[in-house]
């Protein structure tokens, strides 16, 4: 295991954390009823640990992405040390919208990282290795 891919790992902790904190935070704005909030953040996290997963070719690059946000949002999802509450229970018959960024944070995370890997066909694979030879010819 290289350095590279450690700190490969490190920086998607770290991004996770940032997206997380983020999607905790903003997932509670709505617009005339419509929880863009929830909407943004859950489009941005998925759309970045897909991005992870597919550029680094590392189901354990999105793997600590998706752990970076989850810490985050348990971490501010509670209550604080002087009380405050970042994300607070709905009124009722509100939606929940913090209930469910907190159970579709890690339901996004299962899914990219579980994903199958894409494996190249035969024919592609054929396609490659003829353009690699006409480049060196």
């Amino acid at each position: 295991m290289g350095i590279a891919r450690i700190g490969t790992w490190a920086v998607a902790v770290v991004i996770g954390i940032v997206y997380g904190v983020a999607g905790t935070i903003g997932q509670s704005a709505t617009w005339a009823a419509i929880p863009v909030g929830l909407l943004v953040a859950l489009v941005g996290t998925g759309a970045l640990l897909v991005a992870v997963r597919v550029l680094t070719a590392d189901r354990w690059a999105a793997l600590a992405t998706g752990v970076g946000a989850l810490v985050a949002t348990f971490l501010f999802s509670g209550t604080g040390p002087g009380g405050s509450v970042v994300v607070p229970a709905p009124a009722d018959g509100e939606l929940p919208t913090g209930a469910i960024w907190s159970i579709a944070v890690p339901l996004l995370v299962a899914v990219v990282v579980a994903w199958p890997a894409r494996r190249p066909t035969p024919a592609a694979t054929a396609d490659a290795a003829e353009h690699e030879l006409d480049l060196h010819a």
